[in-house]
């Protein structure tokens, strides 16, 4: 953990060395009139319907927004995007909020909506198991994630549910690249792996591996992405932040109402390369363990929830306060709409 510390430093270091040479990332009105919004995802996952229902369904357009999604690649990519002004909001796990803050941030992120309350990736077994134990790792090697992001901990911290110890009672991989480890484990490596969607379903379809476990269902409720912005654009663009907001909101309400066939032909154009029938799939699997929330809301034992796994992990000292990292107003607001 004392290496992850020292990556998390790093890697703060460098966002907030950036930010100081930032300039003014104000993107102005469109053509049609319409508020100009850069949203920068951490992945493009079906993990997220919520939002391309917001897309696809024209709710942010009917609000006013002009909106412009990138992919970041990675939550440090995501948050460089946001504290340099490359990007007006952030969707990424909400731990790299309070990393920044903890890093002494000046003009720090603040997550106002969360979107999912469950982890999103599957433990992938190399051959079927029915009635899967957690204890089956013991002994095993498991391609992991990154050191200090949601994923290996939510990971490790069912482990620990369990009485199992990460580092003693299993060896787990974090070398591979987000988004490699599907290929490293149907190259060979590995006896396990945990993956996103679609990769753990295509992983099955391949007959290369099969979902044995979900870490949504295991860890419990755990508040995994959120959107977020500098606490100067929330200031100076209140009426924006609504209005994106209450878009989602719509999106939000849209995949608790409908069934997974309709979530999933509504987003397919956000995912042209899955077929309906795996698209439908995945919503199913994801719908099935209470992914999305009902409101937006960013609950206070939520968030504390999420600092008792970072201090767990020791990649946080203490904790950081939840009103100068949380602001409700606007989910609170668009719920009620």
């Amino acid at each position: 953990m004392k290496k992850c510390m020292k990556l998390l430093a790093l890697s703060l270091s460098l966002v907030m060395l950036t930010a100081a040479f930032a300039g003014c990332g104000a993107k102005g009105k469109g053509a049609d009139g319409k508020t100009k919004v850069v949203l920068n995802e951490v992945a493009h996952s079906i993990f997220y319907a919520p939002m391309y229902v917001a897309i696809e369904e024209g709710y942010f357009e009917d609000n006013g927004i002009e909106l412009e999604l990138v992919t970041g690649f990675g939550a440090d990519k995501t948050m460089t995007a946001v504290l340099t002004d490359e990007a007006d909001i952030g969707f990424m796990g909400c731990e790299s909020s309070v990393y920044t803050y903890a890093g002494g941030t000046e003009d720090y992120v603040v997550n106002f909506a969360q979107l999912t309350q469950r982890a999103g990736n599957f433990l992938v077994a190399r051959e079927p198991i029915e009635d899967f134990d957690w204890e089956m790792l013991k002994g095993h090697n498991v391609l992991g994630g990154r050191a200090g992001g949601m994923p290996e901990m939510v990971f490790e911290y069912i482990l620990l549910k369990n009485n199992i110890d990460p580092a003693a009672d299993l060896s787990i991989d974090q070398s591979i690249d987000f988004g490699s480890t599907a290929a490293a484990f149907s190259g060979g490596q590995g006896d396990f792996t945990v993956e996103f969607e679609p990769h753990a379903t295509l992983l099955e379809q391949k007959g290369d591996g099969y979902v044995v476990a979900s870490l949504g269902e295991d860890s419990g409720y755990v508040p995994y992405t959120s959107f977020s912005a500098k606490k100067s654009y929330i200031e100076n663009n209140p009426e924006t932040i609504q209005a994106f907001t209450d878009a989602l909101q719509k999106g939000m309400d849209y995949v608790n109402e409908h069934t997974p066939e309709e979530i999933a032909k509504v987003i397919a154009p956000q995912f042209e390369e899955t077929d309906s029938e795996t698209l439908t799939r995945i919503v199913e699997r994801y719908h099935a363990q209470d992914t999305w929330k009902g409101d937006l809301v960013f609950a206070e034992e939520s968030f504390d929830l999420l600092q008792n796994i970072l201090i767990e992990f020791k990649v946080l000292g203490e904790k950081v306060p939840y009103a100068d990292l949380v602001n409700t107003d606007f989910a609170t607001k668009a719920a009620q709409k």
